[in-house]
Formats: structure tokens, C-alpha cells, sequence
């Protein structure tokens, strides 16, 4: 089995490939697609192929996938970047390379998504059978990209079998991303909330997806069991709360709060970390 995993580069790519390849057994490979050799070596240090292309290539597409097995696709393009940029990324090369995958005989896709694509809030956690409903105060290219390019991948039908990892908030190991979030926080409601799950938690989440032999449905959310609070991230970012944040209220309290019990039912996920106060704890923030 040769496994293609894109976005390497990133923050959840770089970090995933380490644990594939961490357990790989007798006559799997890992092969990863990077723009240049530099960004490939510390991949190839630990055992991976790397191969050099833009995920905007044909050409490297059909380099990347031929002979390949399975594909993991955690490119992503979108905080800062302008929107023809993240359309370009997230829908347009992502629907290029599950096209030449079906072309080179992939068997299974992995695509990387985020909990974003649910838009406004239902009143409750939502689950994977939700609709899209454009609206709420994430929503842009980004999230419009990939759930167009969910739609159109998992509508590309043929002996390919697509899997849709959602994504909430990444942190942990290092990732900027918690001190990023700051930027947001300082203008939310004190009970306003984050569905996190630290990069341990991903990786096992997109794991399961690769290897299980059959899914119920090719769509889950990927999350922790405590989703944080406004006041907890100024606490874990060791700044003061603002004193007008208590007269601020949260007008969709459950945007972004997804369940995770199909994942937990059907692939057996736990996460490592249950809270971002456990992976504190355990100083793997």
C-alpha cells in the first residue's frame, strides 16, 4: 500500500505524516507531495518519498498519484489569502487531484474538511447529516471552497471511495494557532465556545478514516469532548479578560459545536486529549 498525503508543509499536514509513517507496516510506503526538495527532506529523513510538484500541476498530480493506493489531501489554503487563492486551493486542485486519483486507480481518498463547512448553528451539536447553511461569523471562501469540493469529490463516483474528515479548531505541539485565536477572542461573548482537538487527536481521527475497511457514511467530525470557553483561552493564553467581555452576549451559542458520537461509534475514535486543559496538563500544548 503507497499512501499520497498532501500538505505537508502545513501545520496539521507536517504533523501527521511523522505518525503514519510511525506506523507503517511490512511493504507500506508514504509518498508526499511538496513544491520544492528542500521541504521534502525532512519527510525523506524519515522514511517518506517525496515528490516535487505544485497541487495546481496536472502533470505532478499524475506524477504524485501513479501507483498510489490511498490519498490524504490536507492541503488547505485560508486564513489571510484572498478568496480566488482559497477557491483555487480548496476546491479547484483538490477536485484536480481526486480526478487524476481516479484516473491512476486510487482506491481511497481522504479528504481534509473543517466544521466550518455546517455555517450557521442548529441549537444543538451538529451532526454529519446536517446541511450546509451559509451564514455565521466564520463563513467566506474558505468554508464555501470545501464544501464544494466535498460535494464535488464525494459526486466523482467510479471504484474511488471518498472520506471526509472534518476538522474543528487545531492546536497543540507547538501550533501558533491558540495564541492566534486571540485575535477573535478578544471580541467574543465570555461563554462563547471552540470545539477544539490537538494534532494527536487529527492524526488518529484521519487515521481511522485510512485504514477502516468500510464507513457509514463517508462524512465525520473530528473533535475533543470539551469545547473551550472565551474566558478558558484568555486563561490559557495568560491574559487578562477584558472587563466589558461579561456585557457581551453570544448570538448563535452552538456555531461550530460538532457531535462526535458517529466517529466514536463507528471507528471507535477516543480522543487522547478530552480537553486543551488536559493537553496543558500534559505539557503537549
Amino acid at each position: 500500500m503507497i499512501t499520497l498525503v498532501t500538505g505537508t508543509t502545513g501545520q496539521v499536514g507536517r504533523r501527521f505524516v511523522p505518525r503514519l509513517l510511525g506506523q507503517l507496516q511490512a511493504g507500506e510506503r508514504v509518498r508526499v507531495l511538496v513544491r520544492d526538495a528542500a521541504r521534502g527532506e525532512p519527510f525523506a529523513r524519515l522514511g517518506a518519498e517525496a515528490v516535487v510538484g505544485d497541487l495546481r500541476d496536472e502533470e505532478a498530480l499524475g506524477k504524485a498519484v501513479a501507483g498510489v493506493d490511498a490519498v490524504v489531501n490536507v492541503a488547505a489554503s485560508f486564513r489571510g489569502v484572498p478568496d480566488e487563492e482559497a477557491w483555487a486551493v480548496n476546491r479547484d486542485a483538490a477536485v484536480a487531484l481526486g480526478r487524476a486519483a481516479v484516473s491512476a486507480g486510487v482506491r481511497r481518498f481522504v479528504q481534509v474538511s473543517t466544521n466550518n463547512v455546517y455555517g450557521t448553528g442548529r441549537g444543538r451539536p451538529l451532526t454529519e447529516d446536517d446541511e450546509s447553511r451559509p451564514g455565521g461569523r466564520m463563513w467566506g471562501a474558505y468554508p464555501e471552497s470545501k464544501i464544494a469540493a466535498e460535494r464535488e469529490l464525494l459526486a466523482l463516483g467510479g471504484a474511488m471511495e471518498v472520506r471526509v474528515g472534518r476538522l474543528p479548531f487545531v492546536y497543540g505541539e507547538g501550533d501558533p494557532h491558540l495564541v492566534n485565536a486571540m485575535a477573535w477572542a478578544a471580541h467574543w461573548a465570555p461563554a462563547q465556545r471552540l470545539h477544539m482537538a490537538h494534532h494527536a487527536d487529527v492524526a488518529q481521527g484521519l487515521l481511522r478514516l485510512l485504514y477502516a475497511p468500510a464507513v457509514n457514511g463517508p462524512v465525520y467530525n473530528i473533535g475533543d469532548d470539551a469545547p473551550v470557553t472565551t474566558v478558558e483561552l484568555h486563561q490559557l493564553n495568560g491574559v487578562e479578560v477584558p472587563e466589558d467581555m461579561y456585557t457581551r452576549t453570544d448570538p448563535d451559542p452552538w456555531f461550530g459545536i460538532v457531535s462526535t458520537r458517529k466517529i466514536r461509534r463507528d471507528l471507535g475514535f477516543r480522543p487522547l486529549y478530552p480537553s486543551v486543559w488536559t493537553a496543558r496538563d500534559a505539557g503537549a500544548l
